[in-house]
């Protein structure tokens, strides 16, 4: 049988993934009746009103994620290189916790002002956690980097409890809520829009690089060979994905291993090409998120409550995450 073409394949993700948004709009523990949204007045455009920021805020932590995975997996020469594992998502998280917390002792501030504690302090954390993992471990050795991953998070989640024990109770309930991974409270538009610029933006400028990340994703010396200054390759892919990650965790908290699942599962069927692989992985982390979070709105009306959808994600990447990892066992890891 002859295998689609990338443009096939790209008309249809696009095609699912609208799909895919109508249903999340309709469906929930109340249908959204689309005759009513006619009407100014009524419950229905009240509804859409709740779930379309959600389901923005999805597609864009899903997508950010997922090409944030792709950076870093390209950029280590490694599969298993993920924001979350490699400790980056645990050190934006204490940043936008630290952030977070400075903002509420300022009283009177908007949320646009508010946010900006948050964005930079998680933008610095991530930088100290990714310094940390690379010093500690060095960028070729997988074992060390995954050991130093997992150690970093510990680090960032400990530092968050003794941040939460000094807080008072309102704000310590709100970080908490803030951090556990869930996509149930979206931040207003004026603070929305902003990190979508900021992501996408982002976005382009990875795609920009696409033939480096191709190069660098054979290992540095053949991106060497070809002209690319690697140094400054690095440091022009790294920040960028690095800022996207900080950006999306300090509006959803811990969400895991979409930038593991995603991409590795798009590379079998498009192939290591950046060029394709970006746009896909933004397309399809998106869709990924939105699906395990329509499934969180959805498996828990009984209990009047809903499970963080980083939950969901995890128990999707976990075991993806085992198999990966017994692939680059023995003679495949790097040292």
């Amino acid at each position: 049988m002859k295998k689609p073409s990338p443009r096939a394949l790209a008309v249809l993700a696009t095609l699912l993934t609208l799909a895919l948004l109508g249903l999340y709009l309709w469906a929930g523990p109340v249908l959204l009746d689309l005759g009513a949204l006619l009407d100014p007045d009524s419950e229905a455009r009240s509804l859409l009103g709740l779930r379309l920021p959600r389901a923005l805020l999805a597609l864009l932590v899903g997508g950010s994620l997922a090409v944030a995975g792709t950076a870093f997996q390209a950029l280590l020469q490694n599969p298993l290189a993920d924001p979350f594992i490699l400790g980056v998502s645990g050190g934006a998280a204490f940043g936008a916790a630290l952030g977070a917390a400075a903002a509420a002792s300022f009283l009177g501030l908007s949320p646009v002002l508010a946010q900006v504690p948050v964005f930079a302090l998680a933008f610095a954390g991530a930088l100290a956690a990714s310094a940390l993992v690379f010093l500690s471990a060095g960028a070729g050795n997988t074992s060390r980097m995954l050991l130093a991953g997992v150690v970093t998070n510990f680090l960032a989640s400990s530092l968050i409890v003794i941040l939460n024990t000094v807080l008072r109770p309102e704000q310590a309930q709100d970080l908490i809520y803030r951090l556990s991974g869930s996509l149930a409270a979206p931040p207003p538009a004026a603070v929305l829009w902003p990190a979508v610029v900021i992501c996408v933006l982002g976005f382009l400028w990875l795609l920009r690089l696409a033939p480096g990340l191709d190069a660098l994703s054979l290992g540095p010396r053949f991106a060497h060979d070809l002209g690319h200054r690697v140094e400054t390759l690095n440091l022009a892919i790294f920040l960028p994905a690095t800022l996207m990650t900080a950006v999306v965790v300090s509006l959803s908290g811990f969400v895991g291993f979409v930038g593991l699942i995603v991409p590795h599962a798009l590379r079998s069927l498009l192939g290591p090409a950046h060029h394709r692989l970006l746009p896909a992985s933004f397309l399809a982390g998106g869709a990924f998120l939105l699906a395990c979070d329509l499934l969180a709105r959805l498996s828990f009306p009984v209990f009047g409550t809903q499970a963080p959808v980083g939950a969901l994600t995890a128990l999707v990447g976990a075991p993806v995450f085992f198999v990966l990892l017994h692939r680059l066992g023995g003679g495949h890891e790097r040292s």
